[in-house]
């Protein structure tokens, strides 16, 4: 769900997720799979959920890279995106 509603509760949306999943990653700069999603666990009631379609999104605006050698998500930046 990328548009909220009046019923969504605004800590527990794809954008909000994506959010918290992008800043700890522009201070970590990469991070393994399991403890982005440990991550999103913590930090918002299902993120479990909303854990694949965050990721998505900010692959699809080209924040991020997956590197499958290592199983870790890196932080590329909007500069180096191409």
């Amino acid at each position: 769900m990328l548009r909220p509603t009046k019923h969504s509760h605004p800590d527990r949306t794809v954008i909000n997720v994506s959010l918290l999943l992008l800043a700890r990653l522009k201070t970590h700069r990469i991070n393994d799979y399991d403890s982005l999603l440990k991550y999103a666990k913590k930090a918002v009631n299902g993120g479990d959920v909303l854990f694949m379609p965050a990721l998505n999104f900010l692959y699809i605006l080209g924040l991020i890279e997956y590197r499958p050698k290592t199983d870790a998500i890196e932080y590329v930046g909007t500069n180096e995106a191409v």
